[in-house]
């Protein structure tokens, strides 16, 4: 087992960094910190009240970006229709807008370092409706193409930021849990986005589709305002009395005057050299990506003959893999903290790689799902095969994703952002490349034999967590001697 490779003659440096985070939680010990009492502006002292303030709107806002990257996938032949395009450059609004909501944490997670997460969010909240009034209103395919291409890099602030918010409020044991009601919004954004945007274009037209994300997103800044509170914690400051409302609703307290924006964007670049950030990234590009073909391949064929269903009958599709992720929830949730408590427990040590064995479930029911939609849609099944299948499919990217990140977070918690960054931006990416060629790959080799091989990548992907599991403390170990985890090595945080 991963914890008995290790030296038990002194205590891991993920052990140290585990009891650094119960410590700050649990006022019990603060004497060991010099402190007379628990602050009560650190995060982690926080009111559940407050703590889930903050999180549900935020997660409400990662939902609603999520909504924004999936829209057009609905709207393909409106679009083509109203602007003369192609079906490659209709689905161009959506690779390209999928594209800068994974890049766009290359800009939002180093000024998050520097001024905070309440200003990030709050800036990156009007700018994604601003940009969808501007979608609104585009009277050429060229002008609506730039809207949702700012769309995407105003809704990033959304995606890579959130987990960091976690790591500022909630102990290791819980994560979890806390980073799974995460994934759900961002699931939900890609299975309910279509339903809503579906039911919009039919009845209305695809402009009605930017109007909800603008007022939607609007709305969700005004709530922000109140109830967004900043996480981000600088311990060097004097400790203060507990904060009144007033003061919470400052820019200006995550602002930290040590922390550098150029530092933190070389180590995003750096983390690429982390192999279970890689794995991860992987893991996680592939699920989505897969899924991102499930929902393209979903539109070309029940909107066909012999389904012919209309565009909102498309969008009741979609609640299958909204279902299939909402069962998810515990599986990729606290069932990843109660394994991780267990082994913790029996073998003495917190270790990143107990998080590991939860992907069990999700990597058997996911790639499954996978094979079974594009079984059923090859055939021309019943629609209740595809529906199964999506909806397992659904599952495994919802679980799969969180068990993923929590690694991750576990593995590299002083560089929680950073890292994050390169899993969203390579899953990104894949999902670009896979919406401007999944058409051309599936007409090349036909249904059956792309569902085939997605489900065999797939399987892979996940495999990988098997040597991770055995040898992840000790790989974690040598990457720990170079790149920005270097830094970190001397106050025992890895």
């Amino acid at each position: 087992m991963p914890g008995q490779m290790i030296d038990e003659t002194k205590p891991s440096t993920d052990y140290v960094e585990s009891v650094a985070d119960e410590e700050r939680v649990n006022p019990a010990s603060d004497d060991l910190k010099g402190r007379d009492d628990p602050d009560p502006n650190d995060p982690q002292n926080w009111s559940t009240t407050s703590k889930l303030a903050t999180y549900l709107t935020i997660c409400f806002y990662t939902f609603l970006a999520n909504v924004n990257s999936s829209n057009f996938t609905v709207a393909t032949k409106a679009v083509i229709h109203e602007f003369g395009v192609s079906q490659t450059q209709a689905g161009e609004l959506v690779c390209f807008n999928v594209f800068l909501f994974g890049v766009g944490n290359i800009f939002w997670v180093p000024l998050m370092r520097v001024v905070g997460k309440r200003p990030v969010y709050l800036i990156s909240m009007m700018a994604l409706c601003m940009m969808n009034v501007w979608s609104s209103y585009a009277s050429s395919y060229g002008e609506l193409l730039v809207s949702r291409i700012l769309s995407g890099f105003a809704g990033a602030a959304a995606d890579a930021t959130v987990p960091a918010v976690v790591s500022d409020m909630v102990a290791p044991q819980d994560r979890g849990h806390y980073l799974m009601v995460f994934h759900l919004a961002l699931t939900s954004g890609l299975f309910i986005g279509p339903l809503i945007n579906a039911y919009l274009v039919q009845e209305k037209n695809w402009r009605w589709m930017c109007y909800f994300l603008a007022i939607a997103a609007g709305a969700n800044f005004v709530v922000a305002v109140f109830t967004v509170r900043e996480t981000t914690y600088l311990e060097g400051r004097p400790r203060s009395a507990k904060r009144t409302m007033k003061q919470w609703m400052s820019l200006a307290l995550g602002y930290n005057p040590r922390a550098s924006f150029v530092r933190t964007l070389t180590d995003i670049i750096c983390n690429i050299a982390y192999p279970q950030l890689l794995w991860a990234a992987f893991s996680i590009g592939i699920s989505v990506g897969w899924n991102i073909v499930v929902q393209l391949t979903a539109s070309r064929t029940f909107t066909a003959p012999p389904y012919s269903w209309p565009a909102g009958s498309l969008g009741l599709l979609s609640l299958s893999g909204f279902i299939g992720s909402v069962l998810a929830f515990y599986v990729g949730g606290r069932l990843i903290d109660i394994i991780s408590t267990r082994y913790t427990n029996r073998y003495g040590q917190r270790l990143p790689e107990y998080r590991l064995p939860a992907i069990i479930i999700p990597g058997v029911i996911g790639p499954g799902g996978i094979l079974i939609f594009g079984l059923c849609t090859a055939n021309q099944t019943h629609w209740m095969g595809a529906a199964v299948g999506y909806a397992m499919q659904a599952f495994g990217v919802a679980a799969i994703s969180n068990v993923a990140v929590t690694y991750c977070l576990d593995c590299y918690k002083p560089l929680t952002g950073e890292a994050l960054v390169i899993i969203f931006v390579v899953r990104n990416t894949i999902g670009m490349l896979l919406a401007l060629y999944a058409a051309d790959w599936i007409d090349r080799q036909g249904l059956a034999a792309v569902f085939g091989e997605m489900t065999a990548i797939e399987v892979a992907s996940i495999l990988f967590a098997i040597p991770l599991f055995f040898w992840g403390s000790s790989l974690r170990a040598w990457t720990s001697k170079y790149g920005p985890m270097k830094r970190f090595q001397s106050f025992g945080a890895n």
